[in-house]
């Protein structure tokens, strides 16, 4: 009988869990770290960046779109008018304006954004934060990578841990902070468990594990069990995820919606420890009505509340809250999606996706605000300085980060594969 038939004959399998091999964690080669960890929100779907970060208010309204743009707190830069609050701690911040990828598909310029590499059918590369769960792991109760509420990005192809081992896949919430319903997934017993009968099924698998070492000499753990098993009898991990305990005002200064309650618990989480977090917030192919999805979103209120206004809102309460924490300086706050979009509006009054030139924005790790790095033409339509590919992004996240760029991991078969093989970091970030 194989272990896997074993182990659902014992009952595991009534927990949801399954058995996955774990290879062992090599070090990471040492750097200076600038941050302890990475808040990354993650725009799904591709972001205009004419109507975020890049407006064109000298060129024609095809171009420029039905929004106008506003000063910063930086004289000098300016983006859409409506991001207020965030155009007011622009100090605190970096734009990359010339964002370049040969990839206009969701899923494959998915792959290239979270990962630095062009996909191939070769060989599955790791995402950024299944590559920091895998070399800055730290044992607790709370897992190394979080995914709020899920990983279902790129059209929910993305496989996160790559070639790496499945216990540095993200650990997925599972629902959305801003329902009232919400739950965190395995901070719960199942219906019918109790502590007593827990336990007795992690002594099976320990025991089993040591029938298989005795045979193989190595045995691997169940990280998906372990991990399940932390969560359910850790206080700390409870608290962790408990927004419950944040106050009304906080929770309102976030806003209601999804990615405002997603970007609070994410602060949460780095506060205790997790190296990585990643927010996915989708919604953001906007082939149509774009004033509607952008703007006012489609629940009629009289306060707008489309995508990029609820960005703003939670964008901007993330980072005065870990600035009134003196958490910025310690965490990276990196907000981006896969493309941009088209500059000229098509004839649904949308914009359709757009890889050639986009923006990304980078916040706290002790990097110098206030700067823009790049430039579009004057279109939005490609880079006219300094292009940014994917590899120096990626290059310049895991440096900050305290992870080498040129460091090697190794795949199951045992190839050698650089964690960045041809980004080169940014010295504007890194170099300060």
């Amino acid at each position: 009988m194989g272990r896997r038939d074993f182990l659902q004959v014992g009952g595991l399998a009534a927990l949801g869990l399954e058995l996955s091999s774990y290879c062992t964690r090599s070090a990471a080669a040492a750097t200076t770290a600038r941050a302890k960890s990475c808040i990354l929100i993650w725009l799904d779907g591709g972001p205009s960046h004419l109507e975020t970060f890049d407006p064109k208010p000298e060129a024609n309204r095809e171009v420029r779109g039905p929004f106008g743009s506003i000063a910063t707190s930086v004289p000098g830069i300016h983006i859409s008018e409506l991001m207020p609050r965030t155009a007011a701690a622009m100090q605190h911040s970096v734009i990359i304006r010339s964002m370049t990828s040969p990839l206009g598909e969701h899923n494959f310029g998915t792959h290239y954004l979270l990962t630095g590499f062009k996909p191939t059918p070769a060989l599955n590369y790791p995402a950024i934060g299944s590559v920091v769960s895998h070399l800055r792991h730290q044992a607790g109760d709370i897992p190394s990578h979080v995914a709020i509420p899920d990983m279902r990005v790129g059209g929910g192809k993305f496989i996160a841990p790559g070639y790496l081992p499945s216990g540095v896949a993200p650990f997925e919430v599972g629902g959305d902070p801003a329902k009232p319903d919400f739950r965190v997934r395995d901070l719960e017993m199942f219906p019918g468990i109790v502590d007593e009968r827990l336990e007795q099924r992690r002594r099976y698998l320990d025991q089993l594990n040591g029938v298989q070492h005795a045979a193989e000499l190595a045995a691997p753990s169940d990280p998906a069990f372990e991990q399940a098993y932390r969560l359910m009898t850790s206080p700390t991990a409870k608290r962790a995820f408990d927004l419950g305990a944040e106050s009304p005002s906080t929770r309102l200064r976030f806003g209601d919606r999804s990615i405002g309650q997603c970007c609070l618990l994410a602060r949460r989480l780095v506060e205790a420890g997790v190296p990585f977090v990643t927010v996915n917030n989708r919604g953001w192919d906007t082939h149509n009505n774009l004033v509607t999805r952008l703007k006012e979103g489609y629940t009629g209120a009289k306060v707008p509340i489309g995508l990029v206004p609820s960005l703003d809102l939670a964008y901007s309460a993330l980072i005065a809250d870990l600035h009134d924490r003196q958490m910025l300086d310690d965490t990276l706050v990196v907000v981006m999606g896969e493309f941009g979009r088209t500059p000229k509006l098509n004839t649904q009054m949308g914009r359709d996706h757009w890889p050639r030139v986009f923006s990304v924005m980078l916040t706290g790790a002790g990097i110098s605000g206030g700067q823009v790095i790049g430039a579009s033409d004057s279109m939005g339509e490609s880079p006219i300085e300094r292009p940014v590919t994917p590899s120096d992004l990626a290059a310049t996240i895991y440096q900050l980060l305290g992870i080498d760029p040129q460091h090697t991991l190794y795949t199951s078969d045992g190839r050698p594969v650089q964690v960045s093989h041809d980004g080169t970091p940014l010295q504007e970030l890194v170099g300060q």
